[in-house]
């Protein structure tokens, strides 16, 4: 592959590793906010899912942002905008300070979080091979790396607001490098043929699906999705208490959990190409679907850091192709644009991670952690139940190229 043609994927890629740093460099710091100001468990999952909450605020924002200014224009902005939210964070004295400034967080990531993988969409489709997963890999490795530096800098006594600060600066100038690097995606496709009068995809366009027929035709995509979601919850808010209270690991070192989580997830997504090329979409989902049971087993029944960590791995190698996987298919949705599918798709996912921390912890308070994080072996069954919705359609096989053999990724009907 030309070193041209490798501009754009790299581009993108970097841009995902902004995005997952800047949100990352925070979370190893809540145990450390928990404790401070004295949160109990229910309380402070209200909280953390106020990130969820502004992302679902956003509402059809990151439609009307990619289609007004392109995405790669959008995610650029919008990171600046979030870095200096982050570094904000480091100066939060109250539990309702940190929640409104993680209502706004969550806003502008849903923007960032559509406009993004339409343009890894669009960079997929041009190359002709799978590398979503790939794409949202480095979303994982860019948080792993935040979080562990996080988690250093909270073991060393470093001052929040210096490391903050320094996170915010750091991810501001990667995002403006990425761009650069990632130069024009292109325009993607309004609709799909079937949006327009006769079906051969010129001639009147028609109204797009009622909402009905668009909770249809989105919902099972989004379950998906938000089994994925779960996972990167629990790892984000969750992991870091667990190995507290679960398996007595000091408060400084709080977030190993949660980079074992995203160090899993990476591993998971740099295979998880190879894995869809070879078996198909639906195949890889299914098999990640045990994984995160099998690790929930283990999550719950773990007594030391150990076992843990082992079971936080597969959780996170488990959810790997999940959120990836969704979204392309979520970018083909009969009768929309890409950005359209993305974000009826993602605001879908988000009403779900809304509920992930709130449920678990009220779960936390009536009876323990360690019955609340049964909600993980509940998500992989889930999973592998509601796999099939994955499926590429074969109207858009047959539209990219009428007479080629479909793709490994693309499962049979």
């Amino acid at each position: 592959m030309a070193v041209s043609r490798l501009r754009s994927p790299v581009g993108v890629a970097l841009m995902f590793a902004t995005n997952g740093a800047a949100f990352s460099s925070i979370l190893p710091w809540y145990p450390t906010f928990k404790a401070q100001w004295g949160l109990s468990d229910a309380v402070f999952g209200l909280i953390v899912a106020c990130f969820a909450a502004g992302s679902l605020a956003s509402t059809v924002l990151p439609s009307l942002a990619v289609n007004r200014f392109g995405p790669r224009m959008v995610v650029v902005t919008g990171t600046a905008v979030l870095a200096a939210l982050v570094a904000v964070v480091g100066w939060s004295v109250s539990g309702l300070m940190l929640a409104v400034l993680l209502l706004a967080v969550g806003v502008l990531d849903a923007v960032i979080d559509v406009s993004q993988n339409v343009a890894a969409v669009r960079v997929q489709d041009r190359l002709g091979i799978s590398v979503m997963s790939s794409m949202h890999a480095f979303w994982s490795l860019g948080a792993v790396l935040s979080g562990a530096l996080g988690t250093a800098a909270a073991a060393g006594g470093v001052d929040v607001r210096v490391h903050l600060s320094a996170v915010a600066l750091a991810v501001a100038a990667l995002v403006v490098f990425a761009a650069w690097l990632t130069g024009p995606v292109g325009e993607g496709t309004d609709a799909d043929p079937g949006a327009d009068g006769d079906g051969s995809g010129s001639g009147t366009r028609r109204r797009g699906p009622g909402p009905g027929r668009l909770l249809v035709l989105a919902l099972p995509v989004a379950v998906v999705a938000t089994s994925g979601t779960v996972v990167e919850d629990v790892a984000s808010n969750w992991a870091g208490i667990a190995s507290v209270e679960l398996a007595g690991t000091a408060l400084g070192t709080a977030g190993v959990a949660f980079t074992v989580v995203l160090a899993a997830q990476t591993v998971g997504r740099f295979s998880g190409d190879w894995l869809i090329q070879r078996f198909g979409r639906v195949a890889a989902a299914r098999s990640g679907g045990v994984f995160i049971a099998l690790g929930g087993v283990v999550v719950v029944t773990a007594t030391a850091a150990a076992p843990l960590y082992v079971g936080l791995a597969l959780v996170g190698f488990g959810c790997a192709t999940l959120v990836p996987s969704a979204f392309v298919a979520a970018a083909r949705l009969p009768g929309l644009s890409e950005g359209a599918g993305v974000t009826v798709v993602s605001w879908l996912m988000r009403l779900g991670f809304l509920a992930t921390s709130p449920v678990i912890g009220a779960v936390s308070s009536v009876t323990n952690l360690r019955w609340a994080l049964g909600l993980l072996i509940v998500v992989g069954l889930l999973v592998v139940v509601t796999a099939r919705a994955l499926r590429e359609p074969a109207r858009v096989v047959e539209r990219r190229d009428p007479d080629r053999h479909p793709d490994p990724g693309e499962d049979p009907q």
